[in-house]
């Protein structure tokens, strides 16, 4: 007896493993469970992915339906895991909780670098385990360094084709190899999605505007968020669109739209707020929009490489500069909409739809900011790293890394050419850390 569980947080998510499943991804199992993890702040009042309109079209690929939190109330997904020592009481519990005997678990599960989908890995020891991407993070490098017993037995990353021949970078540093999941038995899934009894907005071919929350990742303020908004209002109106459809995150405040309303009456544009918590691409195919804006939405490249929509990008280049530490895994989606999408200012490149970079060049970016990024994970990435470099960093790429942070790991482009052996010098930096330390005794 094999049972398959199948972690997810997310409605898109979901869709992946259902279009996954569909293709025969998955060898065939006994049972198959969706564990639903709610990792919301505060999950009591946020509805989770099985309470979504549209879940019940996803509802019949899993025998079975467990909530997560539930099981290990009262703690969160996302910030408890089991003690090591622990770890052979929380499985024998799980399996009595979820009935599965002595049957042998398969799991499938999001981001392995982090709980819940960690915790898990670590709780079912032995079992194989594969790692599905959603999103562009699955072109970037592993978050934080995994234990060679979980790495180990991660036997693929199940991602979608969101930009055609890149490969993803994640848990490479293990041989674990890439699998594309079919994009048409993708979105044939997204098809069915559009929750039944459920009234959408009938504007056809506006301009759609994809908001994504971004000040509750503290990755900029509520206010830089609202100016977003009405920046690629304008953008939009500037290009001559007089019907704009705003998409806000379903966790985002009602009150982020009264500026791009206020903005929206000035420009004389007709403004249409999706109240209802959809995917957006439910209403890329209810609406075909003519042209698609946000900032690094996975949503944009979804827009563009699966439904051949115009797509649009903004604000990528001030997230570029206050994304920190460097290694927030935010960056290598930025870098890869900031690099390929067309500059919602730049209007032949919008009418267009110019690529600022081919895939191939793309790739060497990647590689080179993964190494950046992840220096200890991906050592043997930095001759490729040093080479992309030394012929490609110029005015316009530089802003894919920090001059500190290639100062700091001896890199091309870092200090001037003359001086490039500082980093590396031993006695140099003795001397610094010296001058250091003798400055903060002289401050106290």
């Amino acid at each position: 007896m094999t049972t398959q569980i199948f972690q997810a947080s997310t409605l898109y998510g979901t869709a992946t493993l259902a279009a996954a499943l569909d293709s025969g991804c998955f060898r065939p199992a006994d049972r198959r469970i969706l564990l639903v993890c709610n990792n919301a702040a505060a999950p009591e009042t946020t509805p989770a992915l099985d309470e979504a309109p549209g879940f019940e079209k996803l509802r019949d690929r899993f025998d079975d339906v467990i909530s997560y939190n539930a099981t290990i109330f009262p703690f969160h997904p996302g910030g408890w895991a089991p003690r090591v020592d622990d770890m052979p009481l929380w499985e024998r519990f799980l399996r009595h909780e979820w009935q599965l005997g002595d049957e042998d678990v398969e799991l499938a599960v999001e981001s392995i670098q982090v709980n819940p989908s960690l915790a898990l890995a670590q709780i079912f020891t032995g079992a194989p385990v594969t790692v599905y991407a959603d999103g562009l993070m699955s072109y970037g490098p592993t978050r934080n360094k995994i234990d060679p017993l979980v790495g180990t037995r991660v036997d693929r990353v199940l991602h979608l084709d969101l930009v055609p021949d890149l490969k993803p970078l994640l848990l490479t540093e293990f041989g674990v190899p890439g699998e594309v999941v079919p994009t048409a038995a993708f979105t044939k899934v997204l098809a069915g999605l559009a929750p039944a009894g459920v009234e959408l907005p009938e504007v056809e071919e506006p301009a759609l505007l994809l908001g994504q929350y971004l000040s509750a990742l503290e990755i900029l303020t509520a206010e830089q968020e609202e100016n977003l908004h009405v920046r690629m209002l304008r953008g939009a109106a500037a290009l001559g669109h007089t019907k704009v459809v705003f998409k806000p995150h379903p966790s985002a405040p009602a009150g982020f739209t009264r500026s791009l309303e206020q903005e929206a009456e000035r420009l004389k544009v007709e403004l249409t707020v999706v109240d209802t918590p959809v995917l957006a691409e439910v209403l890329y195919q209810r609406m075909r929009p003519a042209l698609v804006v946000g900032c690094f939405s996975t949503a944009l490249l979804t827009a563009q490489a699966l439904y051949g929509l115009p797509v649009a990008r903004i604000g990528t280049e001030v997230l570029l500069e206050q994304l920190t530490p460097y290694e927030n895994s935010n960056r290598v989606p930025v870098t890869i909409v900031d690099a390929l999408l067309p500059e919602l200012g730049d209007r032949g490149a919008v009418t267009e739809q110019r690529a600022g970079m081919d895939v191939e060049a793309l790739g060497g970016l990647i590689r080179a900011v993964g190494f950046a990024m992840q220096p200890k994970i991906y050592p043997r990435l930095r001759t490729e790293a040093e080479s992309w470099l030394a012929r490609n960093l110029n005015a316009h790429t530089v802003r894919y890394f920090k001059r500190r942070r290639l100062s700091s790991l001896a890199l091309p482009g870092g200090v001037p050419a003359q001086l490039a052996f500082i980093p590396r010098n031993a006695t140099v930096r003795r001397v610094a850390r010296t001058a250091r330390s003798l400055r903060n005794s002289v401050r106290r």
